[in-house]
């Protein structure tokens, strides 16, 4: 029987129950495919920090980086827990992508049966977005520099870091069946190149990249132009790879579109490490009220399966929620709660999961 070890964050808020329920629906796909999960619970988020003056230990950091395979990880934060200069002590995000180098940032965003549409029909909106995990904007994270009067936020580029992330969009694009509208294998650059020299450099080297698979097609939009374009045209987009402040903000556009970010799961990968959640937050005023809504987690254990190379279990677990969304049992709100709570959404996925995998 193959085992794996695997690191799990229950996270703060509502992020025990969702990853609860996430880890119902893989010891059943496990058992029905003979996969073993060793579990390690690491202690880290907003309660850890209040604890321990740490929202993660190096310890545990290290232990994810070298000493398991994956780790799923619910959503942390609490807004009452701060650092000493305002901002959220228990966010993990600049902690783990650095720490783990998790360089891609990869945001599936798929319309669902049973989810009331927004835009389109289910099936008509398939695309991922693969943000830049490590750099730009973001890479400023705590470095900021000013005074009360102002303060300047540095962002970074650089060739390596995009010739990484661009080559795994279009790995992932090669892999795709392509847009829902055309069926063309396609990678598309988001930025704003006309202003930004960081951005001209980031596509520069995408077309440098671009010119490794000519098998897939290629599109260059600037950032407000896509924001548009994934409103009016959204089945026409396959893969999309783009700088890390601009991919956090067009990812919720995205979740938006078919009906909610709780809906959609992320994987922070990179050559080596990896974890997995959902892309929202811990929602912590409806946490222990059978509200929380687990698709975006359980669908991020299922980009977790596919890492760990099982890639016909993640599929059963994606085409389970299909099915318990589609027949009604897993019933998701017009608000994006969850109807009978997590564990329900839960009992109502491993019910259409095939015996065997």
């Amino acid at each position: 029987m193959p085992r794996h070890e695997v690191a799990v964050i229950r996270g703060d808020g509502i992020g025990p129950e969702l990853v609860e329920a996430a880890l119902t629906v893989l010891t059943a796909v496990g058992d029905r495919a003979g996969l073993e999960f060793a579990l390690t619970e690491v202690d880290a988020g907003a309660a850890a920090y209040r604890r321990t003056g740490a929202a993660c230990s190096p310890q545990d950091l290290e232990l994810m980086r070298t000493g398991v395979e994956a780790t799923l990880k619910g959503p942390v934060g609490l807004p009452d827990v701060r650092l000493p200069d305002g901002t959220e002590a228990g966010l993990l995000g600049g902690i783990l992508r650095g720490g783990l180098d998790a360089y891609a940032n990869v945001r599936p965003v798929l319309a669902l049966p049973g989810i009331e549409p927004v835009l389109a029909r289910a099936g008509h909106i398939d695309y991922v977005l693969v943000r830049e995990n490590t750099e730009g904007l973001y890479a400023s994270r705590g470095k900021g520099v000013g005074n009360r009067w102002a303060v300047a936020d540095t962002t970074m580029t650089t060739r390596e870091g995009t010739l990484r992330v661009c080559r795994r969009a279009f790995e992932i694009a090669r892999a795709r069946t392509g847009a829902p509208a055309d069926g063309v294998q396609r990678v598309t650059c988001v930025d704003k190149s006309n202003v930004l020299r960081s951005h001209a450099l980031f596509r520069e080297i995408f077309g440098e990249v671009a010119a490794e698979f000519p098998d897939i097609a290629t599109e260059y939009l600037y950032a407000d132009a896509a924001a548009q374009a994934l409103v009016l045209r959204p089945g026409e987009f396959d893969v999309l790879v783009m700088e890390n402040l601009l991919g956090d903000v067009l990812s919720d556009l995205g979740g938006a579109t078919i009906g909610g970010i709780s809906l959609c799961p992320s994987g922070n990968i990179g050559d080596g490490a990896a974890y997995f959640e959902p892309i929202h937050g811990s929602a912590p005023s409806i946490a222990g009220r059978d509200l929380a809504n687990p698709v975006g987690q359980i669908l991020a254990a299922a980009m977790m399966l596919d890492h760990l190379g099982h890639q016909r279990p993640a599929a059963d677990v994606r085409a389970a929620v299909t099915a318990a969304l589609a027949a009604g049992q897993a019933r998701i709100g017009s608000d994006g709660s969850a109807r009978g709570g997590p564990g329900a959404i839960a009992a109502a996925v491993v019910e259409h999961l095939p015996d065997s995998s």
